[in-house]
Formats: structure tokens, sequence, C-alpha cells
């Protein structure tokens, strides 16, 4: 982490998607009339949120050659993501993602097309050396070439010394194969990433409700040695190998707009944190904040305050 040569706080690879965020509140999406665009994606999502908090903040990812990817160039632009390694595709269009609106997990239909088209030359090795935190998902790995693309690179930047990340957001909507999805993220999590999980993350993976202590025992042995699993209106549980396990509760929100997003801003403020040294307390309660922070707005995090004295 003190190397100096390491200029590149978070590499983000994976899903950039359209997100269409429906306008009535509490209904699926068969229920859903009206819709507003928002730039969307797990890891998206954290390298701008990590831009805003003053982080050198990479994405790599592919867009087709379209509106929605003229539209992801500039929001990205607008915050100052480095897109040097945003890949424009003629052969399919932008993906976009339609999702309910709602104050727990939200209903999502997805259209793929461009965002999984991700290639070894997107990540030169000489980027890796520059990098502290390399950040992917359980979506990005889903589909080929991404999934290739992404282990293979991962590798090597834990070889040469980068701290891996991943959110665990598995669904059988964009993973139907179950057996496929245990063994790429068993050989994922065999690199010692950093690992945020959801309790429904949990039960869409094991497709059962564990409690706690099995499930953190059960990525402990895959090679993950700090987890981080978060329980929604209940706060957050923190577990590391041979240590105690950490409980913080939610910061408490009297209305809840949109939770789409949240655990993304959870993981930005975590990553955050942790790319400074913070001890794992500090990391955990910055996530929490800028979760909080995301509750209360539609789509993104607000574009008129200033995020990093919200959190401080």
């Amino acid at each position: 982490m003190e190397n100096k040569k390491r200029d590149i706080d978070i590499l983000c690879i994976g899903e950039v998607l359209i997100d269409f965020i429906g306008h009535q509140t509490e209904v699926t999406i068969d229920d859903t009339r009206d819709y507003h665009r928002y730039l969307g994606g797990s890891p998206t999502n954290v390298a701008m949120n990590s831009s805003r908090l003053g982080l050198n903040s990479y994405m790599v990812a592919t867009v087709g050659d379209d509106g929605f990817g003229t539209y992801i160039h500039k929001r990205f632009s607008e915050v100052g993501v480095n897109t040097s390694l945003v890949k424009t595709t003629l052969n399919d269009p932008t993906s976009v993602i339609f999702v309910s609106r709602s104050d727990s997990t939200p209903d999502f239909l997805p259209f793929r097309a461009a965002d999984f088209q991700i290639s070894p030359e997107q990540v030169p090795t000489e980027i890796l050396y520059r990098t502290k935190i390399f950040h992917t998902t359980c979506f990005a790995l889903s589909k080929n070439p991404a999934q290739t693309t992404i282990l293979k690179k991962a590798e090597e930047a834990f070889n040469l010394g980068c701290k891996l990340s991943i959110d665990l957001n598995y669904s059988e909507k964009m993973w139907a194969n179950k057996t496929e999805a245990n063994k790429i993220i068993a050989s994922y999590c065999e690199l010692n990433p950093l690992l945020k999980i959801s309790e429904d993350d949990m039960f869409r993976f094991f497709n059962k409700t564990l409690n706690h202590h099995e499930i953190f025992n059960y990525f402990h042995k895959l090679g993950v040695e700090t987890i981080c699993l978060t329980l929604g209106s209940k706060g957050v549980k923190l577990a590391r190998k041979e240590k105690t396990t950490i409980k913080l509760p939610a910061i408490k929100i009297d209305n809840v707009m949109d939770a789409t997003g949240a655990g993304d801003a959870f993981w930005s403020g975590f990553l955050f944190a942790y790319v400074q040294n913070k001890p794992i307390e500090d990391c955990l309660q910055i996530a929490l904040k800028l979760a909080a922070l995301k509750l209360q707005n539609v789509g993104r995090l607000p574009d008129n305050i200033n995020i990093l004295s919200k959190l401080l």
C-alpha cells in the first residue's frame, strides 16, 4: 500500500449499465408504469463514488457505440473517473436493466449486451503495477469473455501485490449455471479478496438460509480473511479469521427513498477508508454513513453536496 508507484487507488472492472429505476414505489416491475434513467452497475457505482470521495479511480468496462454509451462517458467525466480503459464496441448495444423502486432489495430485469465484452488487452500489466485495490463483482464474473479476463487479471494483480475486492451480488437471473458460479467464485476467493456480501445475496447463493457463522466459515475455508456481511436495517457484521466478529448498527433513516445502489455506496465508503489504512471499525462507520446518505436519494448520491464532509 505504501508503494509510491501505486497511484491508482481503485480499479473497478465489470458491468457498466443504464439503470431504468421505477417511479412508482413498492411495486414489482409488472406494475411499474414509469422509469427514470440512471448510470448503474455495481463496479460503476463504486468507481463513481470513489472518485467523488477524492480517490483516483479507473473503470474497465465496455459500452455500445450508441447514445447510452455517450451518456456513460459523460457521467464518468463529470466526476473524474478515468475512462482510458473503457472500450466502445460496434457489435453490441450498451446493456440496460429495469429496476423496481424499493426500500428493500429491488426486483430487476437485465438486458445484457456490451457489458461483458471485456478483453485482457483492456487491462495492461503496467496498470496493475500502479493499482492498490482491484474490485469486481459476481455479476461481472457471470459471463465470458469478461469472466476469463477478470480471473486472469485478478490473479496477475494479486501476484503483483494488489489487494483484491469483490461484491458477491449473486443472482440466478444472471448466472443460472450454479456449478460454474461456485467454481469461478471459489477461484476468485482463493486470492483472498475483501468480500462484501448481503443476506439476500447469501440466500440466493446457497439457495437456503444459513446462519452467519456458517456463511463466514464457508468463505474463510475458500481463503477469504475479511468478510463484510450487510444486514440492511440491522447494520453490518465483519468477520476476520481468528478475530472477534464486529457488529455495528445501521444509521436510522426516517424516509428511505431508494435502496438501489445502497450496498455499492456502503462498499465505496469501506474501500475509501481501507485504502487510507484506517482502522477496520472506522472503515465500517464510514461505509454505514455513505449507505445512509444513498438511501435518502433516488438513483445516485446527490450532486449538490460535499459527500466527504458528511463522512469524516
